[in-house]
């Protein structure tokens, strides 16, 4: 893939962020610098953190920080376009298969194998589609407020209006737009760091691309590759774990949805706790906790 105009944030954004203090970690893929946090025991299972839009890992830092604690490999990749990684300048240069051959590629770099999936917003559309084109790498799966669309899902309007705003809007607040869907107030740190990876409008084509990307008619070419991933995922049988937040319109009844179609989601404790849509902001601790449980009981 040949992109022509690609950003870096400056390194010195980054600086002194509030409790993310991880080694960081790059492959280059496409001419570009893809950022990961690599966390834990090297040679232990690894655990693949997916976020969404418009995030970064600095989501999962509190997660990161206790599993990693705890022995498990933790990895957490900033997708194309966000957080430490480059960022293409225009938003043509973001698909949608671009996006999961990125996460496909540091799969193999990483010679990553037998790795449980946690994904959450686009996150899931990424991760569900590579473990359903590779089920034999994955040992389980947990999706967060995620689901592999295809068409034929009911579209909330909250999300409608969220695609013409991040299609449209001049000033994209990408602080302000996370705490919009938490349940606390973040601090004025927290702020800052999730504004760091954009210094100006043009670091953010993949903010306003990504929504757009999302199929949501039957006849998106995209929803076709869609419900072929979901023939694997409906013979998935190995654990598959939803935990989904209460105050989350947006992907409401996803869970059920997944629970009923995925044959390892039956008898699994699936979990639905009091938080917004960034679950890992406003529950951490439980979300870590929960992890850590379903990782452990796979052995």
């Amino acid at each position: 893939m040949s992109i022509e105009r690609i950003f870096q944030t400056p390194e010195y954004r980054f600086k002194n962020l509030k409790d993310y203090h991880f080694q960081s970690h790059y492959i280059v893929i496409d001419n570009m610098q893809m950022h990961y946090v690599d966390e834990g025991v090297a040679n232990a299972k690894p655990l693949l953190l997916l976020h969404g839009v418009p995030a970064w890992s600095y989501l999962y830092r509190h997660v990161i920080k206790k599993i990693a604690e705890t022995g498990i490999r933790v990895i957490a990749p900033d997708l194309i376009g966000f957080g430490r990684s480059d960022k293409p300048a225009k938003t043509v240069d973001h698909t949608y298969q671009a996006h999961v051959d990125w996460i496909n590629y540091l799969i193999t770099k990483l010679n990553l194998k037998n790795i449980i999936l946690f994904c959450h917003d686009w996150g899931s559309l990424i991760g569900l589609r590579i473990a359903a084109s590779k089920p034999n790498l994955f040992l389980g799966i947990i999706v967060s407020n995620g689901i592999l669309p295809t068409g034929e899902q009911k579209i909330h309007p909250k999300f409608k209006i969220w695609k013409v705003f991040a299609h449209c809007s001049p000033f994209i607040p990408v602080d302000r737009i996370i705490e919009s869907g938490t349940l606390r107030k973040l601090t004025k740190e927290e702020r800052r760091a999730y504004r760091a990876p954009f210094p100006s409008s043009g670091y953010k084509s993949g903010i306003r691309a990504l929504p757009c990307l999302v199929p949501v008619s039957p006849d998106d070419p995209e929803s076709e590759v869609n419900k072929n991933a979901w023939e694997t995922l409906t013979k998935f049988g190995k654990p598959f774990l939803t935990i989904f937040s209460s105050k989350d319109p947006i992907t409401r009844g996803a869970d059920e949805y997944m629970q009923k179609r995925i044959p390892g989601a039956i008898g699994q404790n699936h979990i639905t706790l009091e938080a917004g849509h960034f679950i890992q902001e406003d529950r951490p601790e439980e979300l870590a906790d929960i992890i850590i449980r379903f990782i452990k009981k796979i052995g």
